[in-house]
């Protein structure tokens, strides 16, 4: 046997494997002999039957087997041979194989780039204080006692805070907007709904909340909205300017939750200083795990500005789909129309290339890290994982265990992202860290 590399990319090879004529025969007569083994015809004992005769009855699939066993043969021989750090076969060329002949057979395969893992020590990170102001523990004391608010109709019009409740219909550049949204016809006319006045998240209709302060009960006016340039969950809108007709039916002030026994009860607390010490406790929870996130995204901005290598093209190209995927279900779940992906189709996958490629060469270098440190996956890591699926998920435990059980490749997947869990986390424990002010 014979072995030639030839260059495609710097990640990218050609194998071609030359069989001497000895080799491909051995290799039909191991494929014969097993299907005599296993054979049963008529007068014959298992394994006693003539190779003629199985040849004559399995000739088809003897066929296809052989030229499998042959094509393995070469990738593992070849494989053997060249020391190549494969990570993807992209192709497969058998050539001709027939039984007295030699063959060869081409495999194009992407392998592993080779590079220097960079210095990974006191890599900088900043961090932000943890510590809570006073302000901020009022401002989630406030969102509490505003979740249990209630709400009181009152005759003044309409303040920021309150709630209006009203009707409208929209026209677009004089035609009913009705005629243009589809099936959005929420965006259109509506009979009856509630809109907070000036609040701090956006409504349906983009700014509509802003310009009812002032409205009473009773009253009709027209408003003039002007939609985004990027519109996508009704793309016929996008940059269009509509009049919003209204009717006013009420005004409703929102009457914070009292600081009393019962408020403090439902949230578990006997008192105010009991609650400001829980809120102070949440806060800092969020600002750690804030930070750490942050650490984990700078050190790995920091680590792959240190080394450029080629990427495989294979890697990229898997990852790239799978961002598409995730991307698309998760706009789908937000009501974005699937015509809007086709629209954007180049702008998406341009994006999403990109953004792979940073993913690759990450776990490539995180993969070289964690071989250099030994880090390894333990059982309990796995257990924490589905321990932690099974809350998200709602799912039993013993029922993600099974699925892991019978899917390999997601079971390899669960694994490998362990593992990059794990090295980034000592990356970041090696992180040179700096304090910074909040920022406002």
């Amino acid at each position: 046997m014979n072995i030639e590399i030839k260059d495609v990319t710097e990640t990218r090879k050609n194998l071609v494997v030359a069989l001497e004529a000895s080799e491909v025969a051995a290799e039909h007569q191991a494929t014969v002999a097993e299907f005599s083994r296993m054979a049963r015809l008529p007068g014959f004992r298992p394994g006693k039957a003539p190779a003629a005769l199985i040849q004559k009855h399995y000739g088809k699939e003897i066929g296809e087997e052989f030229k499998q066993k042959v094509v393995t043969k070469a990738y593992r021989s070849g494989l053997e041979k060249s020391k190549l750090d494969v990570v993807t076969v992209t192709q497969v060329d058998p050539g001709a194989i027939d039984v007295n002949s030699a063959a060869t057979v081409t495999f194009t395969l992407d392998i592993r780039p080779i590079f220097n893992v960079p210095d990974y020590s006191d890599l900088a990170t900043e961090i932000q204080p943890v510590e809570p102001t006073e302000a901020e523990v009022d401002q989630v004391i406030e969102q509490l006692r505003s979740e249990r608010a209630d709400f009181k109709s009152v005759e003044r019009p309409a303040q920021k805070g309150d709630y209006v409740k009203l009707a409208y219909e929209a026209s677009v550049e004089g035609k009913p907007a009705s005629e243009i949204v589809g099936d959005k016809q929420i965006y259109a006319k509506v009979p009856q709904t509630w809109e907070e006045v000036e609040g701090e998240n956006e409504g349906l209709i983009p700014g509509l909340g802003k310009q009812l302060a002032g409205a009473s009960a009773k009253e009709k006016k027209d408003l003039t909205i002007t939609f985004p340039a990027e519109f996508p969950a009704v793309p016929a809108l996008a940059g269009k300017t509509a009049t919003y007709s209204i009717e006013i039916f009420e005004v409703r002030e929102r009457i914070l939750a009292p600081l009393d026994e019962a408020f403090f009860k439902a949230q578990q607390v006997e008192n105010l200083e009991g609650l400001k010490s829980k809120v102070s406790n949440n806060l800092k929870a969020r600002k750690d795990y804030e930070n750490r996130r942050a650490q984990r995204q700078q050190v790995t901005e920091a680590l792959t500005a240190k080394v450029d290598f080629p990427i495989p093209e294979s890697m990229v190209e898997a990852e790239t789909q799978q961002v598409l995927r995730n991307f698309i279900e998760q706009n789908m779940r937000q009501g974005v129309p699937a015509e809007q992906f086709e629209k954007d189709k180049k702008e998406l996958y341009e994006g999403a290339r990109k953004a792979a490629a940073v993913r690759v060469k990450t776990q490539l270098i995180l993969a070289k890290i964690a071989d250099q440190e030994k880090i390894s996956v333990s059982e309990r890591d796995i257990d924490n994982v589905i321990y932690r699926e099974a809350v998200q998920t709602g799912t039993r435990p013993d029922k993600i265990v099974k699925e892991l059980t019978k899917d390999r490749e997601r079971l390899r997947s669960l694994q490998q992202s362990i593992i990059f869990d794990k090295a980034l986390d000592l990356l970041v424990s090696k992180a040179k860290v700096s304090t910074v002010p909040a920022k406002s």
